[in-house]
């Protein structure tokens, strides 16, 4: 792995835990996993992605119109090494959290090395069990018409 890479990955990292550092701390645990899964896809670990999520949880993906479904750990074995070097980024989440239920939406950036290969909203509903908060399912939108920020 070149410095460059590192670099790069570790002001992800930074960025992702000062965003979620600045929110009240419900939501910092809300987002906790969140962030997990988006930094195991980063490193193509699917064991650190699987760890976020409950595998048997939904997937919607909305592409062109038309909507592909699969549970989480069907998407979490799609994600291998080879599309080159990915990262998904959102932004100004919102998060609102009923008692063992919560739900984060956000729009957000998917880069391969380094570049945003698409953009749009995602939303992310969790469930807290034995007081660790889970995604059980995902949903989101992508077009490529996307702002550089």
């Amino acid at each position: 792995m070149t410095i460059r890479i590192v670099i790069v990955a570790a002001l992800a990292v930074l960025a992702a835990a000062s965003a979620q550092a600045a929110a009240p701390p419900e939501e910092q645990a809300v987002l906790a996993p969140v962030y997990a899964m988006f930094a195991g896809m980063a490193k193509y670990d699917q064991a650190a992605m699987l760890a976020t999520v409950q595998p048997e949880g939904s997937v919607a993906l909305l592409r062109d119109g038309v909507v592909k479904r699969m549970t989480l750990g069907e998407f979490v074995s799609h994600v291998k090494p080879g599309k080159g070097r990915i990262e998904e980024r959102i932004h100004d989440p919102l998060v609102r959290v009923d008692g063992d239920l919560a739900m984060v939406w956000a729009p957000y950036e998917f880069l391969v090395d380094g570049k945003v290969h698409h953009c749009g909203s995602d939303l992310i509903h969790l469930v807290r069990t034995n007081g660790r908060w889970l995604i059980a399912g995902v949903a989101d939108n992508s077009r490529t018409d996307c702002a550089a920020k």
